[in-house]
């Protein structure tokens, strides 16, 4: 793609996410979703491939349902309070659809269909952008709008995606697949968490990225799509190998990695609110996620393939060249927990 036009649609991405963190008018809110969504498009069908164009249709009818709802849910506010401002929002109706619509853009349980589908149609690189930045605009509205918003329903939601993404990402063999369903299970620990500590949801969301940017960059380095690609990662790259294994245990929320962090903080806030069988089912729930991790481990660094790979010069060594960015992701998915109460701390 022309530089130019790259570092054009860069930058739309964020003014979409800038204008969408600072507006407080419904509107203003509405037009930062759109840029944001406008800006990723030619982004996903640069290949020019069939399964991109599916994705990137999928993806634009949802974002445009979204927006949409998000839209009329503001104006049915506007009408009903006289006010465009979106702390102004407390009409029920106009709350749940705006809880909703907010559910569809960042892919929750029941909404979650698409997400799986547009991720599996997309490069590593895009895929990364629309697993992580993506994602900022709809949190920022959602960690305004928590005390205003359905408890219960936000945390049947939640509890709901942490079931689907790790039921979902069990008999998976494409890793994108399994990035989309690990996105859906993270996405419910951070909702669930939202109307009681907003800041542990924020935590959460910095964590969820830093983990995923990693894995990401990982599987881009090792141009690996599938499970059975990643059998000869340890062959040809031994240290991204251990990263990837070390990154995907500390997804699962294993101690002492960061990935634990998170998890025992919200299961530790929901006992304090007597919240036991959620926090009960989310504990239990975590253990299928853990079980696909545990497995693309075993099949990163325990096996070796009985076949032959053929890839794109899968047999060949790249030469690596120092990734700043994923050391530092990589660092911080695995090096944090001691530093919780400091954290914690800063947040508050």
């Amino acid at each position: 793609m022309n530089p130019l036009v790259m570092t054009l649609l860069m930058l739309s991405l964020g003014l979409g996410t800038t204008i969408t963190f600072l507006g407080s008018h419904w509107l203003l809110i509405w037009m930062g979703l759109e840029i944001n969504t406008m800006a990723i498009i030619p982004l996903m069908i640069y290949q020019q491939h069939p399964r991109a164009v599916e994705a990137t249709t999928k993806y634009f009818l949802t974002q445009a349902t979204a927006s949409a709802l998000l839209l009329f849910a503001g104006t049915t506010n506007a009408w009903m309070t006289g006010q465009w401002n979106m702390m102004d929002l407390i009409y029920p109706t106009s709350a749940t659809l705006i809880t909703f619509a907010l559910a569809l853009k960042i892919g929750l349980v029941p909404m979650h269909f698409w997400l799986p589908e547009v991720l599996q149609g997309l490069n590593l690189t895009t895929g990364l952008i629309l697993s992580t930045w993506q994602k900022l605009a709809p949190f920022a509205i959602l960690l305004q709008l928590y005390p205003l918003l359905n408890p219960n329903i936000l945390i049947t939601m939640g509890i709901a995606s942490i079931i689907v993404g790790g039921w979902g990402g069990l008999n998976q063999t494409q890793l994108r697949k399994i990035l989309a369903y690990s996105s859906i299970a993270h996405l419910g620990w951070m909702v669930t968490i939202i109307h009681f500590i907003p800041e542990l949801t924020l935590l959460n969301l910095i964590l969820y990225m830093m983990m995923t940017t990693s894995m990401f960059l990982i599987f881009n380095s090792l141009n690996s799509m599938k499970i059975n690609s990643i059998s000869i990662s340890m062959t040809k790259s031994p240290l991204l190998s251990i990263m990837a294994l070390m990154i995907l245990l500390s997804l699962g929320g294993l101690p002492p990695l960061s990935g634990f962090m998170p998890k025992w903080l919200i299961l530790q806030e929901l006992t304090k609110q007597d919240l036991f069988i959620p926090a009960t089912i989310m504990a239990l729930a975590t253990l299928l996620s853990l079980f696909f991790y545990l497995r693309l481990c075993y099949m990163i660094t325990l096996t070796f393939s009985p076949t032959p790979i053929f890839s794109f010069s899968s047999w060949q060594t790249k030469i690596v060249q120092t990734n700043i960015l994923l050391i530092m992701t990589t660092s911080s998915s695995l090096l944090l927990l001691p530093l919780t109460p400091t954290l914690l701390m800063l947040l508050q």
